[in-house]
């Protein structure tokens, strides 16, 4: 298993030494850009982990911020996108169709790219309806580090958001992590 982390724009510094990947929130909705996205992908970067951008996804104009997110979020081979997929600061959240869309339209406009669900198990269970995550399911689970309660397989396991959100990935090592996000 491998260690990583995600986070957003709450983090005002993260400490990138030892993990092997980290994933960044890019961007919600159509108008929200994370502040600290370029200093953050820069801490990753330089730290040589394997580098992911998310984002987090409104219900409605599906094709926009899929758009939105590609013109934020930066370009480099090998870097992985996700789509956060649950109920917003509104109470609401982008339906399981739309959640597909997004993640098929991302897969068309970055092509080369790797595009993965995120979810917690909640939302697994009991709102998606068709077992699409695209390249690979980056599920939230509370619970042992690579032991979520899901029958699907996944491809990375959000277990604690404690002190921040930390995670683990199904990979051998950050170089075969690192080729299967290359596609």
């Amino acid at each position: 298993m491998l260690h990583g982390v995600d986070i957003s724009a709450h983090q005002s510094s993260f400490d990138a030494n030892g993990l092997d990947f980290v994933f960044i929130k890019a961007t919600e909705g159509r108008s929200y850009v994370n502040p600290r996205l370029t200093d953050q992908t820069k801490q990753a970067r330089d730290a040589e982990c394997v580098v992911g951008f998310y984002h987090f996804l409104w219900p409605g104009n599906i094709a926009a911020q899929a758009e939105y997110f590609l013109s934020k979020a930066p370009e480099k081979a090998g870097d992985l996108l996700a789509v956060d997929w649950e109920q917003n600061g509104e109470g609401t959240r982008a339906s399981n169709a739309e959640k597909d869309r997004f993640i098929r339209e991302v897969k068309r406009l970055r092509p080369h790219h790797r595009v993965l669900l995120y979810c917690n198990r909640y939302f697994w269970l009991n709102h998606d309806t068709t077992s699409y995550a695209g390249d690979g399911l980056w599920i939230a689970d509370y619970v042992k580090a690579g032991k979520p309660r899901i029958k699907a397989s996944w491809r990375i396991h959000q277990y604690t958001d404690r002190p921040l959100d930390k995670d683990v990935a199904d990979f051998s090592s950050r170089s075969a992590m690192r080729a299967w996000a290359r596609k």
